[in-house]
């Protein structure tokens, strides 16, 4: 083991300030994700899928020890205009944001995005009934 692996293995802070250049198979869809191309130095979620896996307390620490499936659930839009992924971890509910990449799925992105729109928290046609109720105008 050269000193650049032995770091990697116990530096928990390594990624904070090092480059993650590791190719990996994704554990959902099965796709090789290699970190080129991706427009960020961080690689850390499928391009295809955009699922991840729940390895950071902090961005880059690798010292969680939950290990499970990040899923997307919504996506977000940050001052600067950049765009930005919510996953939430299916085994102990953790929530993260993480940047998207330049070779993410458009169309998965657009799906996320649309969501809430497409299935709303509640049922269209008590949108009136529930504006009355909150004390408003009726349409």
């Amino acid at each position: 083991m050269n000193r650049e692996n032995k770091r990697k293995s116990f530096d928990r802070g390594y990624y904070k300030t090092h480059r993650c250049c590791e190719t990996f198979t994704c554990k959902v869809c099965g796709r090789l994700v290699v970190p080129a191309d991706a427009g960020s130095e961080h690689r850390n979620h499928c391009p295809n899928c955009l699922s991840s896996l729940h390895l950071d307390d902090q961005p880059g620490d690798r010292a969680a020890d939950c290990g499970g499936i990040m899923e997307p659930v919504a996506v977000w839009v940050r001052r600067s205009g950049e765009w930005a992924i919510i996953h939430r971890c299916r085994r102990c509910g953790a929530l993260h944001s993480n940047r998207i990449a330049a070779d993410d799925n458009p169309a998965k992105l657009m799906s996320i995005a649309m969501r809430p729109v497409v299935l709303p928290p509640f049922p269209l046609e008590k949108v009136d009934e529930m504006t009355a109720l909150m004390g408003g105008d009726e349409p």
